[in-house]
């Protein structure tokens, strides 16, 4: 991601690995380096930027590597460190920079750090929250586990317990210690050294704990008891002055857990000088019932538009900058979600895109999303690997729930969605590998690379579109303004730079609609159109296609 020369990260995309599922090159069922680095020219292709890499980290694999045993070792299934330098070596020739997944929030409780702590070192007991029970001899609060039951489990033998707001076997760091702070510091520039031009923080707004650790007051969320603290931007500055803030074309950006648009704002402001942009999950919480992620809900698209132009118009406002996404590893496949899988897939796909990629902001793409990939169709619990599904699966069914129902609720929203292999072919592997894949693809045989570039219309598609964001600056510069926003089907909105204007409709119906648009774009130009209209329409009352996109650029030689 060149920034100094081509414009900077807004005009740019990036491309998310999950190299566990991209390609394996031995035969063992599990991604690796070498078969990302096979992939380079498929990559480049693609007219990306940045590659984001999920962890490849040395790891007992509790969490899909996000619980690290060693930041400074690739994970032996994954490759070696010769691997990993070949892979920069080669993305940086096809003028592609690497950005890698930085776990800081907790480390596993086979790292080093955590296995001396329960050896009885005061140094590394303090790199860790332990703590004395609770007055009834239970966890020293009332906080929760994302994964389920309480956040808190034995530190050891003793009575003590220590914190982890994930998996048991993920401890959180104390940040507030000095040395913890300097450790993560010696992590991230031992990886920049090595050529990385880019970080993602894992739940990075999670890190400033208030420091006596306090209960919820009851009936009160407790994720607001740590989250988005008063110390996060602190934290995130002084590392930033101790690794990636030496690098000035060094992107950052930071995963907001239960975030707002003001702590965004501040974190990624180009004169914080804390982060270059950060991801929300906001709109992809509009099918939860009753705010409940293990539930099946059907989204609103007031709803969606709602949110995504509030963080839109409230980080504009701000000065922040968004990462825009649909999907990513720890997401169901959105067009299982917000489109139609089944009958238009392929125009649900193509509509998305477009959305999102002429959206302010910089655009990430999943793996896979670019050939349309869907969830998989599994039948059983036994199908999913997912720690967060199968301990979901169990209290469902503990709930009362019949094994079939938690089952369709755990369908809809398990991480595992995302986490099938790349399709490359068809056939039981995809292409994948040659042995038994970690996890199982479902629908190969109508969904992969090979009959995408043959003759499909979604990966030449976003090929275009990442092409559009380069070409023209209103896309990834302009200011962005919602449109039409009480159409019960389209999703509009306009950007504007100068005298340029772009305006985009979704149409989000799997029938035809129509939307009355500003009489001028009758004489701007079709930008681009999952259709391939010839010319922009004649009338300002214009019908859309079932799940069509349309773009119409208004330049000042048109009006």
């Amino acid at each position: 991601m060149r920034t100094e020369s081509n414009g900077g990260f807004q005009q740019s995309t990036v491309y998310q690995i999950y190299p566990k599922s991209f390609l394996d090159s031995t035969g063992s069922g599990v991604g690796d380096l070498r078969g990302v680095i096979r992939k380079i020219p498929y990559i480049a292709s693609l007219g990306v930027d940045m590659v984001w890499f999920n962890p490849f980290f040395a790891s007992p694999q509790a969490d899909n590597g996000y619980d690290i045993s060693d930041y400074y070792r690739i994970d032996p299934e994954m490759g070696t460190m010769a691997d990993f330098e070949e892979l920069v070596a080669g993305l940086r020739a096809a003028g592609i920079d690497v950005m890698l997944d930085m776990v800081l929030n907790h480390t596993s409780t086979e790292h080093e750090w955590f296995q001396r702590a329960l050896a009885g070192e005061d140094e590394y007991r303090d790199f860790y929250f332990v703590r004395p029970a609770g007055a009834d001899g239970g966890p020293p609060n009332n906080w929760v586990s994302k994964f389920g039951g309480a956040a808190w489990d034995r530190f050891g033998d003793t009575d003590e317990y220590y914190l982890h707001l994930f998996d048991r076997t993920q401890a959180d760091l104390n940040w507030h210690n000095p040395r913890v702070r300097s450790e993560m510091a010696k992590i991230v520039e031992f990886w920049r050294l090595k050529g990385v031009r880019g970080f993602r923080f894992d739940v990075i707004n999670l890190i400033s704990k208030p420091v006596d650790l306090p209960s919820a007051p009851e009936g009160a969320d407790d994720r607001y008891m740590y989250t988005d603290g008063e110390l996060v931007t602190t934290f995130l500055r002084e590392l930033a002055e101790a690794s990636y803030g030496k690098d000035t074309g060094c992107v950052t950006v930071g995963e907001m857990s239960s975030t707002s648009i003001e702590r965004c704002v501040e974190y990624s402001h180009p004169e914080s000088g804390a982060l270059s942009m950060v991801f929300n999950f906001h709109h992809l919480k509009v099918d939860y019932i009753d705010g409940k992620k293990w539930s099946v809900g059907r989204f609103e698209l007031d709803e969606l538009r709602r949110v995504l132009m509030e963080w839109a118009d409230g980080m504009q406002a701000g000065g922040g900058w968004n990462a825009l996404f649909w999907n990513n590893h720890d997401q169901p496949r959105a067009l299982n979600r917000f489109g139609d899988a089944s009958r238009f897939r392929v125009e649900s796909a193509m509509m998305h895109a477009t959305l999102l990629h002429l959206f302010r902001g910089t655009p990430y793409v999943y793996m896979g999303e670019e050939i349309g990939m869907t969830d998989p169709e599994y039948t059983s619990i036994d199908d999913y690997v997912d720690v967060e599904a199968i301990n979901a699966h169990t209290a469902l069914v503990g709930t009362g729930l019949s094994d079939e129902d938690a089952l369709q609720i755990v369908r809809a929203k398990a991480r595992d969605n995302a986490r099938t292999p790349m399709q490359w072919e068809p056939g039981p592997t995809a292409g994948f590998t040659s042995g038994t894949p970690w996890l199982r693809p479902t629908n190969a045989a109508l969904i992969n690379v090979a009959a995408e570039e043959r003759n499909g219309r979604i990966l030449p598609y976003y090929r275009r579109l990442i092409e559009l964001r380069k070409a023209h600056p209103v896309i990834s510069h302009g200011e962005i303004a919602g449109y039409a926003p009480e159409h019960p089907h389209v999703f509009a909105y306009e950007r504007t730079l100068g005298e340029t204007r772009l305006l985009v409709l979704a149409n989000f119906l799997g029938s035809p609609t129509r939307i009355d648009v500003p009489a001028e774009f009758t004489s701007g130009r079709v930008l681009i159109s999952t259709i391939d209209r010839a010319a922009a329409p004649s009338s300002p009352d214009v019908e859309l296609a079932p799940y069509e996109a349309l773009a119409i650029i208004l330049e000042p030689s048109e009006s």
